[in-house]
Order: C-alpha cells, then sequence, then structure tokens
C-alpha cells in the first residue's frame, strides 16, 4: 500500500514541476519574442528555440535515466534568461509619440505645488492635434475634492480609470497614468506584460484628458463616466501629494509598466496606501470597469446612499462634454448633473 502511495505522490509531483516549467517556458519564450535582441527573426528564432527546449525538457520527466540531466539543462537555460531579463532597463531616452513626449514634474514648497508640463493639446481629431502645455500653482489649502473617472470601449468589465483634483477657484488637474509608447508602436495588453512600455503619468487639462476620450475618439467610441468621491480632504491631499512624489521619481527613475501589476488602476491604489482608510485590494481592481460599483460598496462614492445604477447613470458626462466642447468651464459644465 505504502508503495502504491509513493507512486502516485512521485507521479504527482513530477506532473506539477512539468506543469510549472511548461508555464516558465511559455513565458520565457514569449519575452524573447517580444523583448528579445536583434531583429523580429531573430527574436522569433531564440522563441522558438526556448519552446522547443522547454518541451523537451518537460518530456526529460517522464525517463528516469534522463530525468537528472533534463532538470540541469533546463535549470541553466532558465538562470540565463533571467539574467537577460534582469537586464532589460527602463529609460526616459526614446523617439517617444508626440503626446507623451514631455514629461510631466512638481515644485512642491509645503501646500503650494507648482506642476508643470500640464497637457492641454488643442484637437481636430484623435490624431491631428496641436501640442501645448502650461505649468499651474496649485495651493492644497484650496483643494475641495477628488473625482474618479471611467472610461468604457469594450463593456462593462474593462475600463480607463483616472483621477481628477478639483479646486475651489474652479480649476481641475486630470492624471492619467497609462503607457509612454514610442513612434510607431501601438498598445498591446500582450506586449504589456514583457517590458514594452514605460509608466508615464499623463497630467493633463480636463479639456483634453476627458474631452480626447468624448469628443475626438471614436473607433471604438469611449463612454466616459466622473464620480465624486467620498472621504477626508487631507486624505486627498496627501493622495495629491503622493502623485506629484511619483511624478518627480518618474522624471529621475524611469519604470517599466506591467499590465497586470503596474497599470492605470493598480497604480491608484497603490498610491492610496499614503492613507491609512484605503480599500483593500480587490478582484475588482484588476477588472477595472467595476471600480466605481466597489467604491459605491464601501461608500466611498459622493451620494452613496442612492443606488449605484442612479449615480453612474448621472455620471455619464458625454453628451454635456460634447456640448461644451472647447468652453473654458468645460470642467462645471461637465459637472453639472454629476456632484451635488
Amino acid at each position: 500500500m505504502s508503495g502504491i502511495v509513493t507512486r502516485i505522490a512521485r507521479t504527482t509531483g513530477l506532473l506539477m514541476l512539468g506543469f510549472l516549467m511548461a508555464v516558465a517556458g511559455g513565458w520565457g519564450a514569449l519575452a524573447l519574442a517580444y523583448s528579445g535582441p536583434a531583429t523580429e527573426t531573430v527574436r522569433t528564432s531564440l522563441a522558438v528555440a526556448f519552446g522547443v527546449a522547454t518541451l523537451v525538457a518537460v518530456l526529460g520527466l517522464l525517463f528516469r535515466r534522463w530525468r537528472g540531466r533534463a532538470l540541469v539543462v533546463y535549470g541553466l537555460m532558465f538562470a540565463v534568461l533571467l539574467i537577460w531579463w534582469s537586464g532589460i532597463e527602463p529609460s526616459n531616452e526614446r523617439d517617444w509619440q508626440t503626446d507623451v513626449a514631455v514629461l510631466p514634474k512638481a515644485t512642491i514648497e509645503g501646500d503650494l505645488i507648482t506642476v508643470h508640463n500640464i497637457r492641454n493639446f488643442d484637437y481636430r481629431s484623435e490624431t491631428d492635434y496641436t501640442p501645448a502645455y502650461y505649468d499651474r500653482r496649485f495651493d492644497l489649502r484650496k483643494l475641495e475634492g477628488v473625482d474618479l473617472v471611467a472610461v468604457y470601449w469594450m463593456g462593462p468589465a474593462i475600463a480607463h480609470v483616472f483621477l481628477s483634483f478639483a479646486f475651489d477657484d474652479g480649476e481641475h488637474l486630470a492624471i492619467s497614468i497609462e503607457t509612454r509608447k514610442e513612434k510607431g508602436e501601438a498598445y498591446s495588453t500582450l506586449k504589456g506584460f514583457f517590458r514594452q512600455y514605460e509608466l508615464y503619468y499623463v497630467v493633463g487639462d480636463e479639456r483634453d484628458l476627458i474631452r480626447l476620450r468624448t469628443n475626438y475618439r471614436h473607433d471604438p467610441p469611449e463612454d466616459v463616466y466622473v464620480y465624486r468621491l467620498q472621504g477626508s480632504l487631507e486624505d486627498g491631499r496627501r493622495l495629491f501629494r503622493e502623485y506629484m512624489h511619483q511624478i518627480n521619481s518618474l522624471n529621475a527613475t524611469p519604470e517599466f509598466y506591467n499590465t497586470l501589476t503596474t497599470n492605470c488602476t493598480t497604480n491608484i491604489w497603490l498610491n492610496s496606501r499614503v492613507n491609512a482608510e484605503h480599500l483593500p485590494f480587490s478582484w475588482k481592481i484588476l477588472a477595472s470597469g467595476y471600480v466605481p460599483e466597489y467604491l459605491h460598496e464601501h461608500g466611498r462614492l459622493a451620494n452613496g446612499d442612492q443606488p449605484f445604477a442612479v449615480i453612474q447613470q448621472r455620471a455619464h458626462v458625454n453628451s454635456r462634454a460634447h456640448a461644451a466642447d472647447m468652453a473654458a468651464d468645460f470642467s462645471r459644465r461637465i459637472r453639472a448633473a454629476v456632484t451635488p
């Protein structure tokens, strides 16, 4: 009986080991395909070779005679891959697309924070625009609220989420955490796992960040919702400062974007940890389209006593953004039915 149990345990262990080797090998092949050296042909050849070597190593586990050698060879091969992978470094010096070419930065003097390079492009279409930036000083003592902006284009589960900070002089500063793409480079969810994009904080006027999405993106069209968050203003001030520190940090030390761990929504959650009452992590942060609903469940949306469907309907700003267009009071007009 004990012999049977031992064989079952050994077989189970080998199956688990083979599965882990196959998963790691698949990751390694994709890493080489997307981030490998030289030309696409070389990258593809390396990826295929790594995948085949992984398959041979996994099959080698089936034969007692070859098992030890297969593990040694696979271990050495994967170690070399990890050494190469650790040497891939992010950079601020690339041929960037125009919309992400200029890094924002902040000068922090207590409660007075001057934000440099606030983006405010003049759009004629999504891809035809005149770049423009400005600097503005914000007094954190005049912060009156923080809004969450959720943008949908492919169903309810996926959204691009960013924050906008409201001040009592009617000014709003929107900060969207995105990928920094090079010229000719398109976004790919899969590529985002393999150090293909740098992390970028777009600091912009709402007439840029929101109006771009409501008025100029049509393929596919995007639906934009603006929710006022419920919480202490002191928490909002700490969060604003944390954003500024992260922006300055990326100026000095660039970081990679990651589709799963370092994206628009997870970074908001990471930044929010400066506040003691930040929300616990949830699968709804990964399925970013459900973030507004998650906040409502925890009482973090204004008018939270109302059903979420009612709040969501009032938060939809597309029609008001179309009407406001380039108006100087764009931010006020899109909120006509959003905040109390």
